[in-house]
């Protein structure tokens, strides 16, 4: 939960029937070694994003850290681990589904606000989630967020390519 300064998580305690406090003010650790995405599409990713997973993989990434893959395939089990012990959680565009397959609105946006309340980055990978103004309703966007130095790898792979592109 987050109410715009920081992050809080709650736990059901079913002996008195309520959500209590047993997170207080989450800090995404800065980052980490564990990323969580569907890797049998990965061949279907944006050419930076593929670079800097397989930079990852093999341990050549900025960090030096070989990391390791920890998908479970739902979106709030995933942030909730990332949000605990870092790392980056994606739903990235692909060639089939080039604006992603995650609702901007209630899918990307309120779990981009919760990790950047608690320190986090997250991206398309060209831009903020949190500055995309929806320009529908159902309207779709790809997903990468977490740890801040990851996700930020990320960011730079893209903006390189931008670069080396227009050059």
């Amino acid at each position: 939960l987050t109410l715009g300064d920081g992050t809080y998580g709650f736990c059901l305690d079913e002996n008195i029937g309520e959500f209590v406090l047993s997170h207080p003010r989450i800090e995404i650790p800065q980052s980490s070694s564990i990323y969580s995405m569907n890797e049998s599409k990965m061949w279907m990713w944006d050419e930076p994003l593929q670079k800097v997973v397989d930079g990852w993989r093999k341990g050549t990434g900025r960090s030096g850290k070989e990391f390791s893959s920890r998908y479970i395939g739902s979106m709030v089990g995933d942030v909730h681990r990332t949000l605990l012990y870092g790392g980056v959680f994606g739903y990235p565009a692909d060639k089939k589904s080039p604006n992603g397959k995650l609702r901007l609105l209630y899918e990307g946006s309120p779990m981009s606000y919760i990790v950047e309340q608690a320190g986090g980055l997250s991206t398309t990978g060209t831009e903020r989630v949190m500055e995309i103004v929806p320009d529908y309703v159902h309207q779709r966007v790809p997903i990468v967020m977490g740890s801040k130095q990851d996700v930020q790898e990320v960011v730079d792979a893209y903006a390189a390519a931008n670069n080396s592109s227009s050059d």
